[in-house]
Order: C-alpha cells, then structure tokens, then sequence
C-alpha cells in the first residue's frame, strides 16, 4: 500500500472507520480473509506503508499472522520469531502502545527480526497489543518508509482498532478450538472398538497409543497406578520403545501424598521444572522428554492413578488439551475396571474355594479338639480364636517346627494335641515335656535319656522323650526355660535330627515333630542373652499367637456354659444355673490366669453352690472383687462404688493388655506417662 498523507483521525472518521472494521471482520471467522479490507479502512485515518498482526505462541515466541500493505506482497522466508533474536522494544507489551520513531537509531541490525524490518526499508513502527482480558495475544502493527511518521494521537487511534481485532482473533480461536475438539471427539470414537474386548490394557495400549496420538501428539504415553497405601505410583503400562531399567514404582513427593484429588498437571519444560536429582526427571531426561500433561484415572470417583502424554518438544501442552486427554483416560479407567471386576471375581471364587477349604480343616481340628476331655476350652467363636485354630489347622498337615506363644493357661497344650492328631503323625505317640519344672540335669536326662553311670543315681539305662516320641510329637511345654547347655543340644536335633543320650557315644536319629511353648517375651530374652537367636528362628518356623481371654471376651459366657456342663458330669452334682449378677462379674473379671483360671473358678463355685444356682457368693474373691463400671442404663450399688478400687482395676488391666510397656498403656488409659508414675504409686504397683 503506498503512503497516504492523512489528517488525524477525527471522531467521526475514527467511528466511522471502527464501524467498517467491526463488520468487516464480523463476516468471517478467519481474521486473514478480512484483513486487507480493514487495512484499507485504516489507511484512511493512520499514514503506514504495511499494517500486520502477530500472535504470541509460545511464552517465547511470535508469529507473523497477517500482513496488508505493501510488505504482504513480498515472500517471506521467516516468520517465527524468537524473544532473544529481537530487540527488546520489539516485543510486545500489554501495558500501551509502542512507537519507534527512527529504527536505523533504535534497531540492532545484528537481531534477525531487527534486520529484516531494516530490509524492508521500514523506518518508523508503532505497536498495539492484542489483549484477552489481561492476558496478551500478540500485537497490531504498522510501518512506514518514513521517520517519525506516527504521533502521540495515534497511538490512542490505534487502540480501539486492537481491541476489534482482539476480539476478531479471539472468534477465530474459539471456533478453530471447536473443530479441533469435534474433530478429536470423532476420532477418539475408534477407542471403543479398540478396548471394548479387553479385559488388560497393557494388551492393547500400544494401540490406544496410536489412536490417541492423531488427537493429542505425543512421543510416549503411561498409566501410573496408585500403591495401597498411596505412597508411590506403580507403572503399569506404556506405549513406544521398551525403556531398559524402568523401576516398577516410583515414590511420591511430598506435595503429591496430601493431594487425594487434582484435576491436570502440565509441565511446560522438565529441565525448568522438575527436580534434576529425582529418578524421574532422570529417567525423561535419557528418553529426551521435555515436557509432559498429566490427567488423573478415576475409578468408582476415586484417583486411582494418572495417564501421562510425554513429548520432546517443550510446552507442549496447553490447558485446552486437558479435555481430550481425561477423555482418554476415561476410556483407559473403564478397562482397569472391567480388570479390576474381572481380578476381584477371580480372587473371590479362589477365596471361597479356599475358605471352604479351610472351614473343613477348622472343623476337624475342632473335632479332635472336642474327642478329649476338656473339650469346653475349644469353646468361642471370637475373631482372635478363629484365627488360631485357621493358622492350626493349615500347618498341622506339614512337619514344620510350630512355636506357640502366650500367657499361661491360653490353651497352648490343647492346641499342641490338636496338631499332633491332625498331623501324619497322629497315629504316633505325642510326649509332652514341661521344662520349667525340671531342673537343668534332670531335664536334660528326661529330653536326651541317658545311659547307667551317667551321673550320680544313674542306676540303669533310660530312653528319653525324645526316643519316646519316635515317630509321633514331641511337646515341649515353656521352652523358654531351657538352659544354655539343653538349648545347644536341642538346636543339634532341629538341625541335624540326631541326638546322644547322656553317657553315651552312640547317636541316634530323632524321628520326631517338635511343638514348643512359652509364655515368655524370646525376643527380650534374646537381648538379654538368655535366649539363643538361631535356636529361637529353628523353633519358630510357624509361630502361633494364642489371645488371652480379655481378648476373646465374647468367648467368656460360652466357655461358660461348657465348663459348668463339664464340671457337672464330674462331679455328679450338676449346678442349676449361673446368676446374671455372676455373669456380670465373669466378664468384668481381666482373667490373668486366663482360660485355665476361669475353669479352676466355676470348679470351685460348682462344689460351692451344691448343685444350686451359682451366684456372685460362690465366685473366688479375686473375681468378685474385681471393680466394675455399672453397666449404661443400670443403677449404681446400693452401697455405692469404690473409685479407687475401680481406677487401680483400670491400671492394671491396661499394664496387662500392654504387656508392662508403661508408654502403651498410659495411651489405652488417655493419660500421660508422667500421670501414670502416679497413680502406679498410689496404687502401690510400683
């Protein structure tokens, strides 16, 4: 366009001049098409040679997007300009226009973008940005042949004129955004053939990969699922070139662990952004990422995991990419779940197979348990009773070494017989050993045998329970008492299964599975070096916890029952009944003695009531004392409640429970370790 002189624009010619634009650019949704007839209506109230428009594309970088004038009829070999090939008055500003009055003065001909105005003869520029709302667009230019062609007044002209044209370019990315999502929405339909058959996405992500990449470009894509405990994200999936040394998982940060929900995350530059000493950024680093979009996977409304488009190309994504990408994922999170519904059945049918498995081992173990007299200690359906006797009865069919462990009178020899009947060795001899109640000689005779002279008394040969037991059980009942010198020798037969009887040079084979017991803590014992480490791992192969009864409270009044039935068969004399008041007591009462305290006591309270009904009169004093809480709805005791009493009961208890650690059970009781020292003093439980 050749320069026209002009007079300033005035009002009317500037109206009319923003009118011609507004519907020239109205009539289009491509502001190139309309641009001549607006740089001809500008031409009448603005002096310029050429009039362009570039676009901000990337946080560094402008495009040339429209030219009129004289300059549009010229080839142009560039027209992607980076910030740092620009004089810095160059790049546009969203703050007011620019006006360069003289560019041989103020140009650096050594810049690319500087050099090519200076070509084209242009000597003098003004610039006004392109903005949306605050954010900046790009910049409406205009050039002249001549210096000092454009004043103060026209930078105000040309601002309305860049808001028309904001607004044009605006239009034109709405629309040019709802085709590419209409066009991204089209092609992502061929993903429901693609996953619709399968029940493993790692089977066909390759081919999602594929069908994702026409509508969001990318160099590789992942899933990332969640762990359990939400701590690190496992990599489950991911398309193009195997990648040799992929960890399975990768820990969080510590930003991600308190986000239980997020909608995107983009990185723009991974060199910038991510941590260069993490794995992560290590491992993208090597494969060239540069920047990355991630989407969360969603299943049953919960993240379970992400799915992540990586690229080589930095800023790559943009927020209007977000949408397209949870479509995928969407599509990615229905084949986890159908995976998922899939792996839950099958675990269900395997669990059930195996319950019922294990529900016929528990019945026949409780059969052998209820063939022998005592039966009622078996009695209970608590959870922690049902563990036991499902660990018994999947390790009683093996010859592994069992440990079993707890208080006095939780039942650790009935459970040992119950092994050894369930056993292979059933028909076998089953030879209980108490190694607490021997001393450190005699036991070591009773467990090895010895020969005639071994030691003083030693009149005659005698085979010990370890020949006894050939072939069958051998039950060694508190084996936590053993000494240094029995541990030893015990330790020789679970490793080499062969023994020697005291006096004698001759070894023998032990052809016999060992059961042992303890109510001790071996662990403390061990650190206390009265316990010998390798002997404790040998003898704890399988170890079996068994609750006492303040745990298996809902076994107390069954138990109960059984005991008195029992004991009324015994002794002839069946008791009528138990009082409510008994029973009360019964389940308030902590039972240290455990299972073997509570039938010692209603044997007592059987022989006590002659064959009436038990009351709170016929219980132990011990249990009778023990302080209770009135129960929620009943009244207090006529002679009212001894606070004290019941406060030393609470201690106590809790010191049980907590096995004598004093920070334990200050936290049952709700008070500090300080404010338990005080109440330990009062009580004279020091």
């Amino acid at each position: 366009m050749a320069p026209v002189l002009v007079e300033r624009a005035s009002a009317e010619a500037l109206v009319s001049v923003l009118s011609e634009v507004s519907r020239a650019v109205a009539g289009t949704l491509e502001l190139r098409e309309a641009f001549e007839r607006v740089a001809d209506a500008v031409g009448r109230i603005l002096p310029f040679d050429a009039m362009g428009v570039t676009r901000l594309e990337e946080p560094d970088t402008i495009v040339l997007y429209a030219v009129a004038g004289e300059r549009a009829e010229r080839e142009h070999e560039t027209t992607r300009f980076r910030r740092d090939e620009m004089s810095a008055v160059l790049w546009p500003s969203p703050l007011a226009p620019i006006r360069i009055a003289d560019t041989e003065r103020q140009l650096d001909p050594s810049l690319l973008l500087d050099r090519e105005i200076l070509a084209h003869g242009s000597r003098s520029l003004l610039f006004g940005p392109l903005l949306r709302g605050e954010t900046l667009l790009g910049g409406l230019w205009f050039s002249s042949k001549e210096p000092h062609a454009f004043s103060e007044a026209d930078e105000e002209t040309i601002r309305p004129l860049a808001d028309l044209v904001s607004l044009a370019m605006e239009h034109e990315r709405l629309s040019s955004a709802e085709r590419e999502r209409r066009r991204r929405h089209q092609k992502l339909e061929a993903l429901v053939p693609a996953l619709a058959a399968a029940l493993d996405v790692r089977e066909v992500f390759d081919q999602v990969s594929a069908i994702a990449q026409d509508v969001l470009a990318h160099d590789r894509m992942a899933v990332g699922l969640l762990s359990d405990d939400r701590k690190s994200v496992e990599i489950h999936a991911y398309s193009g070139e195997r990648v040799e040394d992929l960890p399975q998982s990768f820990p969080l940060p510590e930003e991600d662990l308190v986000k239980r929900d997020w909608d995107f995350d983009i990185v723009g530059d991974i060199e910038a952004q991510v941590d260069a000493a993490s794995e992560k950024c290590q491992i993208l680093r090597r494969a060239g990422i540069r920047s990355y979009l991630r989407v969360p996977i969603r299943l049953e409304g919960v993240v379970a995991g992400g799915l992540t488009f990586h690229s080589r190309t930095a800023h790559r994504y943009r927020e209007e990419d977000v949408e397209i990408a949870l479509r995928v994922a969407d599509q990615v999170a229905l084949v986890l779940s159908h995976q998922r519904l899939a792996e839950e059945a099958r675990r269900a049918a395997q669990a059930r197979a195996e319950a019922l498995h294990l529900e016929e081992k528990v019945a026949r173990l409780t059969e052998e348990l209820e063939g022998r007299e005592g039966f009622g200690r078996v009695i209970g359906s608590s959870k922690s009773w049902r563990d036991v006797l499902v660990q018994a009865s999947r390790v009683a069919i093996t010859e592994t070494t069992v440990l079993l462990t707890g208080e006095s009178g939780t039942g650790k020899e009935v459970i040992s017989r119950a092994l050894h009947r369930a056993s292979p060795r059933a028909q076998g001899p089953f030879v209980p050993l108490n190694c607490a109640a021997l001393p450190d000689q005699l036991l070591e005779s009773e467990l090895f045998g010895h020969e005639k002279g071994a030691f003083t008394g030693a009149v005659g040969a005698k085979p010990g329970r370890l020949e006894q037991a050939a072939g069958g059980t051998l039950f060694l009942d508190e084996a936590g008492e053993m000494s240094p010198i029995v541990q030893a020798k015990l330790l020789r037969v679970l490793q080499e299964r062969e023994f020697t009887r005291l006096g004698a040079t001759k070894t023998l084979k032990a052809d016999v599975r060992i059961i042992a017991a303890t109510n001790r803590e071996l662990k403390v014992a061990m650190a206390r070096g009265e316990f010998r480490e390798d002997l404790y791992y040998r003898l704890s192969v399988f170890e079996i916890r068994l609750p006492p009864l303040r745990e298996r409270t809902d076994d107390i009044l069954p138990l109960t029952e059984a005991f008195v039935k029992e004991i009324g068969r015994a002794m002839g004399t069946p008791a009528a009944g138990i009082s409510r008041e008994a029973k009360d007591l019964l389940l308030a009462y902590s039972w240290p003695g455990n299972v073997r305290e509570l039938r010692n006591a209603l044997e007592r309270a059987a022989i006590m009531c002659e064959g009436g009904l038990i009351t709170a009169t016929h219980l132990p004093i011990g249990v009778v004392a023990s302080p209770s809480l009135p129960r929620p709805g009943s009244t207090f005791p006529v002679n009212g409640v001894d606070l004290e009493a019941i406060e030393r009961s609470y201690v106590v208890q809790a010191l049980q429970q907590a096995g004598n650690n004093k920070s334990k059970a200050a936290k049952l009781l709700g008070i500090s370790r300080a404010q338990l020292y005080t109440r330990l003093e009062r009580h004279g439980l020091v």
